[in-house]
């Protein structure tokens, strides 16, 4: 019997208005089933026109994992005949990846402006917005800026936390590594509404936010975020420029100080796992690795939440060795995504990184873990596919709030096992 390996195939057109960058991309379900069909999707990938939608290094793949592609367009009809040629068996999800963007695009132009958190946000109402909930709840936030990004941004963090007078062990939370993960900063944008709502209650939030505090960054990636809704909606990477390179940026998530620029990265400035000159070279992953390093004494758990795929991981991800307290880690993962599942049904699986996903060096939780964080966790988000980092707004409210409740008991078992 064959493993089964279920490949998503984005098919990307080059273009430079936003408008034109994805017209006619297909999405494309495959199901590899033997070395022959690993081997030719290895070989597209290689000629420049392929790289993950999950982004890692072709050479690791294998018959036991799941990954989704992104494929040059013009190559559509091409692989198609090639798919059916050796046997491997495909199904269109989408017919115009471009349909989708728009609609959303949209959506978000029609709709009456108010502060919804169960709609998208650009940069500059993001902005706005730490700074009206900072001043609007001064006993229970503060604003802090951390750094600037590349191109001049603040980098703002909110410290959510009951003030006290002295200090609290906390939790780093933060949001929008990478730019085209929309529901990400969203979901940080829910859960510090979800502080402000339940503060004085008798709600578990609130009776972690009493004890701990919770140091959110509601997005890392400033200027990936920005270029994602003004020029390419599926931009990854940071938009600093390379040296001797016309190729733009660095993954974020690949450049932290975690065996830098190893297995799943990439030294290839056009590559979307580009780890960089060296690690911390990205200014907003300096800022977040000097403010944790500064406040290591009191960070007790660090969350990163990405998307998509539906998991929570936990170290590591740059080798298939396990963590000291692997499974510690293991069965407070499989609390936390039962905890989520509980209130609409979403499965969730969990795992270390490279045993739950793939290979991938230069990590922020991998590199907060081996700072001494015990309790570090990744959360890839809704869905497993059907839109991607493309996921509607109608989709948000749900996503978060089931996610509330694995956050919510992750902080509850760190505040009960402080170290």
């Amino acid at each position: 019997m064959h493993t089964l390996l279920l490949l998503g195939l984005i098919v990307a057109v080059a273009g430079s208005a936003s408008a034109e960058l994805y017209e006619g991309d297909k999405v494309l379900r495959l199901t590899a089933e033997n070395d022959l069909h690993l081997q030719f999707l290895r070989n597209v990938s290689h000629t420049g026109k392929a790289e993950l939608w999950h982004p890692h290094s072709i050479d690791l793949v294998t018959t036991e994992k799941a990954m989704d592609f992104r494929v040059a367009a013009d190559w559509v009809s091409d692989i198609q005949a090639e798919l059916e040629k050796i046997g491997l068996k495909y199904e269109i999800l989408t017919e115009n990846l471009q349909i989708l963007i728009e609609n959303q695009f949209d959506r978000i132009r029609t709709r009456s402006f108010s502060y919804d958190y169960s709609s998208y946000h650009n940069w500059d109402q993001i902005e706005s917005w730490t700074a009206t909930i900072a001043k609007e709840n001064p006993n229970l936030i503060s604003r802090l800026v951390i750094g600037q990004s590349y191109e001049g941004r603040n980098i703002y963090l909110l410290q959510v936390g009951k003030r006290t007078g002295s200090p609290k062990p906390a939790i780093f939370m933060d949001c929008g590594t990478h730019a085209r993960e929309w529901i990400s900063p969203a979901f940080c944008q829910w859960f510090v509404k979800e502080a402000v709502r339940t503060y004085g209650t008798r709600s578990p939030l609130n009776s972690i936010v009493n004890e701990m505090d919770f140091l959110v960054i509601p997005v890392v990636n400033v200027d990936g975020y920005v270029y994602s809704w003004t020029e390419d909606r599926l931009w990854r990477k940071t938009r600093s420029k390379n040296f001797n390179s016309d190729c733009v940026g660095t993954d974020p998530n690949r450049n932290f100080n975690a065996e830098w620029c190893t297995s799943g990265s990439s030294r290839n400035p056009c590559s979307s796992i580009y780890c960089g000159p060296y690690a911390e070279s990205e200014k907003e992953v300096k800022a977040v690795a000097d403010f944790i390093r500064n406040h290591s004494s009191v960070i007790k758990a660090y969350l990163t939440i990405h998307s998509y795929a539906q998991k929570c991981l936990f170290p590591y991800s740059y080798t298939y060795s396990l963590a000291f307290n692997d499974n510690e880690l293991a069965n407070l993962a499989q609390n936390a995504v039962q905890a989520l599942k509980s209130l609409y049904g979403t499965e969730y699986t969990f795992g270390s990184g490279s045993s739950s996903m793939y290979l991938a060096s230069g990590g922020s939780d991998d590199w907060a873990y081996d700072l001494g964080i015990k309790y570090s966790f990744t959360f890839e988000l809704r869905d497993t596919g059907k839109y991607g980092f493309l996921l509607p707004e109608t989709q948000i409210r749900p996503t978060c709030e089931e996610t509330m409740l694995a956050i919510n008991y992750i902080a509850t078992y760190v505040l009960n096992h402080l170290y």
